[in-house]
């Protein structure tokens, strides 16, 4: 078994609790779980080190997301203030800029690329439509927030296209990336659109998501 899955049941629990904690609204256990969630999944990204073959810019540049996404959590723990809200966004936004980087260094250019890019553009415009008129001042960074996302899902696409990757693990990067960009649209709804009060659900999506791509730097060949 690879040594990267050993943290998976500590984290399961951890965002269980995590969950738990947000929909009871219980802040004192959302600020312990929440850090705690991220960084195990930090722990599942640094093991791959320990593997026989790795890929160190994969690692390197998983690591500098999940880093800029612990970032981005603890300054959403403040999230009904503005400025919190606005680092958070912008930390998110360099994860998501990490991961589009090195997704794009290690995967191919493909046909499939511009189905993949159109399909995420439509969806990006659909959903920016509906939560425009809530948006005010944060037009411009959401509107750069969705684009950075949608070019994100569609570089982790990319990995298929690449033999440095096997079906296996490119299924793991674009299933990853699909989730956070899900997580991250059910965060924005409840800001700008309506709001929810399972919307702690979708911290399963993130934490699904974060780990998919975590994890798949253990399992190059």
């Amino acid at each position: 078994m690879k040594i990267a899955l050993y943290p998976v049941p500590l984290l399961v629990v951890a965002v269980f609790l995590l969950i738990r904690a947000g929909i009871l609204r219980k802040q004192r256990q959302f600020c312990l779980f929440k850090p705690i969630s991220t960084l195990l999944v930090i722990a599942v990204a640094l093991l791959s080190v320990l593997e026989p073959e790795q890929e160190l810019t994969y690692t390197v540049g998983v690591m500098i997301g999940l880093v800029l996404s612990l970032g981005g959590d603890i300054a959403l723990l403040f999230e009904d203030k503005r400025n919190a809200f606005a680092l958070g966004l912008a930390l998110f936004l360099l994860a998501h800029v990490s991961y589009t980087v090195t997704f794009a260094i290690l995967g191919q250019v493909s046909a499939w690329d511009a189905l993949s890019m159109g399909v995420l553009t439509v969806a990006g415009l659909g959903f920016y439509a509906l939560i425009r008129p809530n948006l005010g001042k944060m037009r411009v960074p959401v509107i750069a927030y969705i684009l950075v996302i949608s070019v994100m899902v569609s570089r982790a696409g990319s990995t298929f296209s690449r033999p440095l990757f096997t079906n296996g693990q490119a299924s793991m990067v674009v299933a990853g990336a699909l989730l956070f960009y899900l997580s991250d649209l059910i965060l924005a709804a409840h800001r700008f659109w309506k709001p929810w009060r399972y919307r702690r659900v979708s911290l399963g999506l993130y934490y699904s998501g974060q780990l998919l791509i975590a994890l798949a730097a253990s399992y190059f060949v």
